[in-house]
């Protein structure tokens, strides 16, 4: 018996649920600068990337906006 074809909506939650961020993606969603970024990976203050092949790393989607809400707001 041969499986259903997914439908669009099938394929768009599957993306969403592991949609990866490359680091331009991670300084723009973040507003951070590239040596912020690693500065805070190495105090574990920001989530660690994934590794996709040789050096090439991404972030996943859901554990920056979770770092991000998580973040205390800033009063002035």
């Amino acid at each position: 018996m041969r499986n259903a074809p997914l439908s669009t909506a099938d394929i768009d939650q599957s993306m969403s649920a592991v949609q990866l961020l490359r680091m331009p993606s991670v300084i723009r969603v973040t507003g951070l600068g590239r040596s912020t970024i690693y500065k805070l990976m190495s105090e574990a203050k920001f989530p660690p990337p994934v590794q996709l092949v040789g050096r090439a790393v991404a972030w996943r989607r859901t554990d920056i906006e979770s770092w991000a809400q998580a973040r205390l707001p800033i009063s002035h």
